[in-house]
C-alpha cells in the first residue's frame, strides 16, 4: 500500500486535475487523502448556502472517490498570495507529517490561478530534501481552464508521466458531476 496526499488549492481542483488517478489509487488499495488549502468559493459572491453547497459537492465527491480523508484550510481563496509562503508551507508540513505520504500530487507552477501557483510552490518547499523524509515522488497535474490558460511567459505543462484511466473515467465523470456548478456546457475545457 502507497499513502498519496493530493494538495489541491481549492475543492474541485481534484476532480478536474487527477479524480481518475486517485480512482485508481483507492482501486489499487493504496490510502488517498485530500488537502483543499481554500474553500474554493470566497473569490465569488460568498453566501452560507454557496459555501455549504461546495463543501457538499465536496464530500460527495470524497465519496465518490474512496479516499481515506479530506480536510480544508481557511486561505482566502483566490488570494493565497495575501498570505505569507511560510505560513502556508508549515500548515502543509503539519498534514505530511500526519499521514507520511510517499507520493504527492498538485498544481502544476505555470497555472493562471494565482493559488495554484502558491500551492505549488507551498507543497514543493514543504516537499524539499530532508533526511528520511517519506516523500518520494511529487506529481503536478494539469486543471483545464487553468493550466491553457497561462501566459506565454510562465511555464508550460510538459508533462513527463501520463496516467491510464481508462478504467476509472466513469468514477472521474460522477465525480466531475459532483461539482455541477463548476461544469460547462461544450465545446469549454470544463465540459465532459
Amino acid at each position: 500500500m502507497t499513502v498519496v496526499l493530493v494538495i489541491a488549492a481549492h475543492t474541485d481542483d481534484e476532480a478536474l486535475g487527477c479524480a481518475g488517478t486517485i480512482a485508481k489509487h483507492v482501486a489499487s488499495g493504496d490510502e488517498v487523502h485530500l488537502l483543499f488549502m481554500t474553500d474554493g468559493v470566497g473569490s465569488r459572491l460568498v453566501t452560507d448556502e454557496s459555501v455549504l453547497q461546495r463543501k457538499n459537492a465536496a464530500d460527495k465527491a470524497a465519496k465518490i472517490l474512496g479516499v481515506s480523508s479530506k480536510q480544508n484550510f481557511d486561505f482566502p481563496d483566490n488570494q493565497m498570495d495575501s498570505v505569507p509562503l511560510l505560513d502556508i508551507v508549515k500548515r502543509i508540513e503539519g498534514v505530511i507529517d500526519e499521514h507520511q505520504p510517499e507520493i504527492i500530487y498538485t498544481h502544476h507552477i505555470g497555472d493562471l490561478n494565482v493559488d495554484h501557483q502558491v500551492t505549488h510552490k507551498a507543497a514543493l518547499t514543504a516537499c524539499r530534501p530532508q533526511p528520511s523524509f517519506c516523500v518520494r515522488e511529487i506529481c503536478a497535474f494539469e486543471v483545464m481552464s487553468s493550466t491553457e490558460w497561462s501566459s506565454t511567459g510562465s511555464a508550460p505543462f510538459l508533462p513527463n508521466m501520463y496516467v491510464d484511466i481508462a478504467d476509472y473515467w466513469d468514477v472521474k465523470s460522477r465525480v466531475l458531476q459532483a461539482y455541477s456548478d463548476e461544469m460547462r456546457q461544450i465545446p469549454h475545457s470544463r465540459s465532459i
